[in-house]
């Protein structure tokens, strides 16, 4: 398989940018994908075992839930287009997801002794996730960085069954 380079570095032709596109949708941005949804769910099933069905006003920032509320209307505003689904903790990114964790972290740590290392892949994808959500051209590094978290996945599903959680998707 050829190796496919950044189509900025070239004289412009429709297909780099298709194959720039292709490469990066096929390898990385579905593994950013299931990440950041299964963080989601993770989120979603500690907490309501630790907090309850109405973790998210107890557990998340008030400036989060009031910018989550913004979102909601914005995207009422435009029926046309799929929702984002019935929890408020689909309308945030990674980097609000990362302190939801944080602030929490209590809360995670007694079912997932790795919540601290969590934290840090997290932040540690953070750029790398940005710059393929903006449709930029991420280098080995970027790649490398998403890989490695999106293999330890397993793990923290896992940790969760082997404590008994249920999966419970938001």
């Amino acid at each position: 398989m050829p190796v496919v380079r950044d189509f900025r570095n070239y004289s412009f032709q429709a297909r780099r940018i298709d194959r720039c596109g292709k490469n990066i949708g096929g390898k990385l941005y579905w593994k950013l994908y299931a990440l950041e949804n299964t963080v989601r769910v993770v989120i979603n099933s500690v907490l309501l075992i630790q907090i309850g069905q109405h973790w998210w006003t107890t557990a998340v920032a008030p400036p989060v839930r009031t910018e989550t509320q913004r979102r909601r209307h914005r995207a009422a505003a435009s029926p046309q287009h799929a929702s984002p689904g019935t929890h408020d903790i689909y309308l945030v990114g990674l980097f609000e997801l990362i302190e939801i964790l944080r602030a929490n972290s209590h809360l995670f740590l007694p079912i997932i002794p790795e919540t601290n290392q969590w934290l840090v892949t997290l932040e540690g994808i953070r750029p790398s996730r940005n710059l393929v959500g903006h449709m930029n051209f991420p280098n080995a590094y970027d790649r490398n960085a998403i890989d490695g978290a999106y293999r330890q996945l397993p793990n923290l599903m896992a940790r969760l069954s082997g404590q008994n959680v249920p999966i419970a998707i938001p």
